[in-house]
């Protein structure tokens, strides 16, 4: 089963993208639920991603890649 790594709709206030500026792990690495994995800036602000489950990590954009509320930027797939 696979659980999708998605920006939240409220994570930050304003209806602003946002770009992801780092992901901590690489792609194809073996998260823990609530780990922090990436990084998105909007506004100057830095916002910690978290893996949604345990798993391993598919990473579906790209640093430096823009984002909005609601993208689906990875996908944790094993163990939940």
């Amino acid at each position: 089963m696979s659980t999708e790594v998605i920006i939240a709709a409220d994570l930050w206030e304003e209806d602003d993208e946002g770009v992801i500026t780092t992901w901590f792990v690489s792609n194809g690495a073996n998260v823990e639920k609530d780990d922090v994995i990436a990084e998105v800036m909007v506004q100057k602000i830095q916002h910690e991603i978290h893996s949604p489950s345990s798993g391993t990590l598919e990473i579906l954009k790209l640093a430096d890649e823009t984002v909005s509320k609601g993208d689906k930027i990875g996908m944790v797939s094993g163990a939940q």
